[in-house]
């Protein structure tokens, strides 16, 4: 259970992290990012970062969860798109039978996790 302080910091980062666009307030890439490991955790696994030198354009994140479940993971600032060649990347990894998504907002994030951990 996360303290009243703890959640206080939370929050306050979460403001820092989001933007204004039409009047909407969005979370930044990396806002979003923190939310994802801090949800994966909350399920017993966890999302480290996934850096592959000399291999440009792989995705940002792995997700590890219990009982073998994983996917790659690109995060995304609300709007943006992944660039050419991260999706030819997340194509050559679906082609060999991983799973990858593309996170550009905070709330879909528990439906892709239930997605993972499905049979």
């Amino acid at each position: 259970m996360r303290s009243s302080a703890a959640s206080d910091v939370y929050k306050r980062q979460t403001l820092h992290s989001a933007q204004k666009q039409n009047g909407e307030t969005i979370m930044r890439e990396k806002a979003i990012e923190r939310k994802l490991t801090l949800m994966v955790k909350k399920r017993g696994g966890i999302c480290p970062k996934f850096v592959s030198p000399g291999y440009d354009g792989m995705p940002d994140r792995i997700i590890l969860l219990p009982g073998c479940h994983f996917a790659f993971v690109e995060v995304k600032a609300p709007v943006k798109k992944p660039r050419p060649l991260q999706i030819a990347r997340h194509k050559v990894l679906m082609k060999l039978g991983f799973r990858v998504y593309v996170i550009d907002s905070a709330e879909q994030i528990g439906a892709i996790l239930d997605e993972i951990q499905s049979p």
